[in-house]
């Protein structure tokens, strides 16, 4: 396979100083438990085929977004009781994406766009602190909350189900036991109004959640469904890339209305 130019880690140098790269998609996972049938490294690959097929996608269009190499550690400090989950902390991500907005200033790459793939990650407020300090333009978006990219998944959850089911069967298999072998995904719900109504939230303290640390039920999942998905959710991904390509970071605004 030759190397995917818009893909930093299969990258020379050579492909590197040819070009003016004006947007760099970072992608930021966690490496946690997904249930009974999928790999702790779930959110690490679909986050990290997410961002690659979107930037193809975007290159095609004539944009040209390079992919950072996927943060594979999120926020999971209320899954630390589980075996081998591994925290990163809100703190040491925000300095981490400091080293990395500074460095890829230095190499004048002009927007950053953080892609999501993990419920516990925020990156809002480090952007906030991080935009003050930089003439980088920064964004970020959650790939799994793109509106319509789901509309094949019939028993919608967040974490381990139906749709991450499917996709982690269309994109590694060889990954995914049996769905017989996997819990249903039950999840306990607050006794708060507040927080199941979405108004008020705290963190979840997750062993007391869900038996499988899987929530959302992952029975229906298929193939089918996650090349569905995925095809969705790349091609609205790389439309706005495209658009963030070509915008002007010191004129992002319409006139008013």
């Amino acid at each position: 396979m030759s190397a995917r130019p818009w893909v930093l880690a299969e990258a020379s140098f050579a492909i590197a100083r040819q070009k003016p790269w004006e947007v760099a998609v970072l992608p930021w996972a966690a490496t946690e438990a997904h249930n009974l049938h999928l790999p702790y490294g779930t959110d690490y690959y679909e986050s990290t085929a997410v961002a690659i097929e979107a930037a193809r996608k975007a290159w095609e269009a004539g944009a040209r977004p390079v992919v950072l190499p996927t943060v594979p550690f999120g926020v999971n400090t209320q899954q630390l009781d589980i075996p081998l989950t591994i925290n990163m902390s809100p703190s040491t991500q925000a300095v981490v994406l400091a080293d990395v907005i500074e460095s890829l200033g230095s190499g004048g790459v002009r927007k950053l766009v953080i892609l999501n793939g993990h419920g516990g990650n925020d990156f809002r407020q480090m952007i906030r602190e991080a935009q003050a300090t930089t003439n980088l333009f920064l964004c970020t978006t959650s790939w799994f909350r793109v509106p319509g990219t789901r509309d094949a998944i019939e028993r919608p959850g967040d974490h381990a189900d139906e749709t991450e089911t499917s996709l982690m069967m269309y994109l590694h298999p060889a990954l995914v036991r049996p769905l017989e072998e996997a819990g249903p995904g039950q999840a306990r719900t607050w006794r708060v109004d507040a927080f199941r109504e979405g108004w008020a939230w705290a963190p979840r303290r997750w062993t007391e959640v869900t038996a499988d640390t899987g929530v959302g039920d992952p029975s229906r999942a298929t193939v089918e469904k996650g090349r569905t998905c995925f095809e969705a959710v790349t091609s609205r991904i790389a439309a706005f890339l495209v658009q963030i390509d070509t915008m002007n970071p010191d004129d992002p605004y319409e006139a008013g209305r």
